[in-house]
């Protein structure tokens, strides 16, 4: 932070007002105010496309020691809609920084705030729920009465469609390290860098496509397997993506969803979503495998989770399905796995940047997947192989 304090306020929807310093740009900023509990990847946290239209508090108390590097990005931009932090490195310390963060958040236009007791922030969020929210500094600043008021005349995340904002606008390619093993089309409703690059380290060639691409669009890259990333919103509004996701499933393709994409899958498969009380944001949430017994460290980002119990067996339109981990906290499911058609799917993030990497091995249990299809495949060909491919000319004219 610069030597001069500019004052500052976060207002939330209740009322309650949490004074403190300009951080990053000036102005006014609205969005639905969380708490993440991860100690460390700060800028892997603020550049997760997830994270759209949220006011995130860190509840680690020191933020910024590391400075801003051009390594950790997880994707093209800053994406959160605020940032709230207690105690902002004077002077960052790191042989990879090239800039602090305060000045990051202020050539990207984040609008933040420093100084806030945000232990006492988090225990109001835990108690009354993740809510509307707005951060104002400098000429933003008026009486509190009219600040609630633009906060209450925000959207509410609940409702909230957007994964088209963060889905990338062409499709692209990630090549595979190594020899090409398989190839996977990645609907990208808001994935993380990371993501892609795990794949690739297996041998996968990983064809990134927008949010709103066809079946017809996913089958003309001839994948092997299709993949479901993570997203922010509301998965209640992802219509196409779940239709979508239906001619997936029908077309007996390996699939595997994370975090939004959990939901997606599970919505496809008749189970409904609500919103959390103040949902899972950090890198330490223990997740159970009802299958192996055994807890994993996860890193997570969800304000919406399925409805259903651990264990749960359900019937579904393609076939059997189990609630296969929930969330050893609070029993919130976390994974599903179809025993009838190839597709499963976790609620956290087997990517991890910045950790933990329990989960990672979730990408070699979906290579095995596309293993088990490429050996049914050299017996008999799959329904649908017959499919006209769609040129990679009239693919781009569709866009």
């Amino acid at each position: 932070m610069s030597g001069t304090r500019t004052p500052a306020a976060l207002v939330l929807e209740d009322g309650r007002v949490f004074r403190g310093a300009a951080y990053g740009a000036q102005g006014a900023t609205l969005g639905e105010v969380v708490f993440c509990t991860g100690m460390t990847g700060y800028q892997e946290t603020l550049t997760d496309p997830s994270y759209r239209g949220q006011i995130v508090a860190q509840t680690a108390p020191q933020i910024g020691n590391t400075g801003w590097n051009d390594e950790d990005d997880e994707s093209s931009r800053i994406w959160v809609a605020g940032y709230v932090v207690r105690d902002p490195a004077r002077t960052p310390s790191n042989w990879r920084s090239r800039r602090s963060l305060d000045e990051e958040l202020a050539t990207q236009g984040i609008v933040g705030i420093a100084e806030v007791d945000t232990r006492t922030l988090t225990r109001h969020i835990r108690e009354h729920g993740a809510m509307r929210a707005g951060v104002f500094s400098g000429d933003a600043l008026a009486p509190d009465d009219e600040l609630v008021t633009q906060v209450l005349a925000s959207p509410s995340m609940k409702g909230a469609d957007l994964a088209g904002q963060v889905t990338t606008r062409q499709p692209y390619v990630v090549p595979a390290q190594g020899e090409r093993r398989y190839r996977v089309a990645a609907l990208d409703l808001g994935i993380k860098a990371n993501t892609p690059r795990q794949l690739a380290k297996r041998g996968i060639e990983v064809h990134v496509l927008p949010g709103g691409s066809t079946l017809e669009d996913l089958l003309a890259v001839e994948p092997d397997g299709v993949f479901l990333s993570n997203g922010p919103g509301d998965p209640e509004t992802q219509t196409h993506a779940i239709e979508l996701t239906k001619a997936v499933l029908g077309q007996q393709l390996p699939l595997f969803g994370i975090c939004f994409g959990n939901q997606i899958l599970g919505r496809a498969l008749g189970l409904r979503t609500y919103k959390m009380r103040f949902g899972h944001r950090g890198i330490n949430v223990p997740v159970l495998d009802i299958e192996t017994g055994r807890v994993a460290i996860t890193a997570q980002n969800h304000g919406f989770a399925l409805e259903g119990e651990p264990g749960q067996r359900f019937e579904s339109p393609f076939g059997a399905t189990k609630v296969s981990h929930y969330c050893a906290n609070d029993g919130t499911v976390e994974g599903l796995r179809c025993e009838d058609v190839p597709a499963f799917s976790v609620q956290y993030h087997p990517e991890a940047a910045a950790g933990p990497h329990d989960a990672n091995p979730l990408f070699d249990e979906f290579v095995t997947l596309m293993e088990a299809r490429a050996g049914h495949n050299r017996a008999a060909p799959p329904a649908g192989a017959d499919r006209v491919r769609v040129s990679r000319e009239a693919l781009e004219k569709q866009k």
